[in-house]
């Protein structure tokens, strides 16, 4: 009669694992950004004494919030944390690697029924595989590394149901959109979640990526996406090693059940000053803007980059608009090249940016918004001076194409009929 989340802890804990109990569970996984990261280091060498890693193998540094560093701060953040991976033989993902959480997925690190923490506030995200994944505090990841460890509450789990299909230029960010509308932004709050239904099952991996990225904005502790034949095939290829995922019992005890039909699903937009917030791009159509952004952990990836390529080949940024993109990782951005997306992006008038990573999410990377300015952007938040004192609309990859060549808010079907 178990969730997910209560196998994944029942496999790494010794203690009973039911809603509210506290366990301890031993983690397969702990990292650290280039933000948090030098805290991680400074909390170390203050509180613990000798060896500062529980498993150098098991713990790595993540570059991906200002790669390379565009202030001084973050290159003497992004140093302190090399020279404590040279010293203790730990592993880092330099500035050119990309977002961690998708970098941790590439290299098959982290698997289906995994455990593993980092400085993110998006790292459930590891939920589009089924393994379990949380963002901590400076200390809480210090105490991570040093003992391999960690404590969490048992959370109750919400069953959601997805069903129903839909065509293009409808997509798995609409999908989550739609997901988002419903649950609201506290709707999850101190939860998990196990994802069922046919439109859930039919999500590609980079779908599901998308789907997990937005846990946090529903106030989740951790959404799990039971990985089908395509995800396990995908970590297998990673690993070189079969996988099984872990999926929760057909009599399992939920505190809610929730069910969402997404059939004929029209693209959607999430309009300030929230992320749930969501309405249909037909209602806010024709609405001007200033620039664009396409990237991030919810929508960097490479079936994201040929949804913008499909929309701009053969169309020109409107004059006047900023259409800026970044991939989310090394592994994404090669392939962009190497199928000559690339070309498309610049023919189309867009800045590519040529470093992979979290972009216009984070300060001082290109995507930030000026005063007054509008700008529609693939990312996961738009509260009030996330990127800037401008108004950010959340859109897909595709609207966002769409709109950067017409110069205000619309479909794609509008440029591609």
């Amino acid at each position: 009669m178990s969730t997910i989340v209560e196998k994944i802890f029942a496999e790494h804990s010794k203690d009973r694992v039911e809603p509210g109990e506290i366990v301890w569970i031993d983690l397969d996984v702990r990292t650290a950004r280039d933000f948090g990261g030098p805290n991680v280091v400074k909390h170390l060498m203050e509180h613990y004494e000798g060896d500062y890693l529980e498993d150098p193998e098991k713990t790595y540094f993540t570059f991906d919030l200002s790669v390379p560093a565009k202030t001084i701060k973050y290159a003497i953040n992004q140093q302190v944390c090399r020279r404590f991976a040279k010293e203790t033989g730990m592993g880092i993902f330099d500035v050119d690697a990309g977002i961690g959480t998708h970098v941790l997925l590439e290299k098959g690190i982290v698997r289906p029924g995994s455990t593993a923490v980092g400085t993110d506030s998006h790292y459930n995200i590891l939920g589009a595989i089924g393994a379990f994944g949380q963002g901590m505090g400076d200390k809480d990841i210090a105490f991570a590394f040093k003992t391999g460890k960690t404590w969490f509450e048992v959370p109750e789990s919400m069953k959601i149901t997805v069903e129903g299909k839909y065509d293009w230029p409808a997509s798995a960010r609409d999908l989550t959109f739609a997901v988002m509308k419903e649950i609201g932004s506290s709707g999850m709050l101190g939860k998990a979640a196990d994802y069922y239904g046919d439109a859930i099952d039919n999500l590609s991996l980079d779908g599901r990526i998308t789907l997990a990225s937005q846990t946090t904005e529903m106030g989740g502790i951790i959404a799990f996406i039971p990985p089908n034949k395509e995800v396990l095939s995908f970590v297998e290829e990673r690993t070189g090693q079969p996988q099984k995922g872990i999926y929760p019992d057909k009599d399992a005890t939920y505190s809610e059940e929730v069910h969402i039909d997404v059939e004929g699903l029209e693209p959607l937009v999430a309009a300030p000053p929230k992320p749930t917030n969501v309405k249909p791009v037909s209602e806010l159509e024709g609405m001007e803007i200033d620039s664009v952004f396409i990237g991030s952990c919810t929508n960097g990836r490479y079936e994201d980059m040929l949804a913008a390529a499909r929309v701009l080949k053969g169309n020109k940024v409107k004059e006047g608009v900023n259409l800026r993109i970044t991939p989310s990782t090394k592994e994404v951005w090669a392939r962009v090249i190497k199928e000559g997306l690339i070309d498309i992006f610049l023919k189309a008038g867009a800045v590519v940016l040529t470093n992979p990573g979290c972009g216009g999410c984070a300060e001082g990377m290109p995507g930030l918004v000026g005063k007054d300015e509008v700008e529609l952007s693939t990312t996961n938040r738009n509260y009030p001076g996330k990127q800037g004192p401008g108004k950010i609309y959340l859109v897909s990859p595709a609207t966002a194409a769409a709109s950067a060549v017409k110069g205000y808010l619309t479909s794609a079907k509008e440029v591609m009929q």
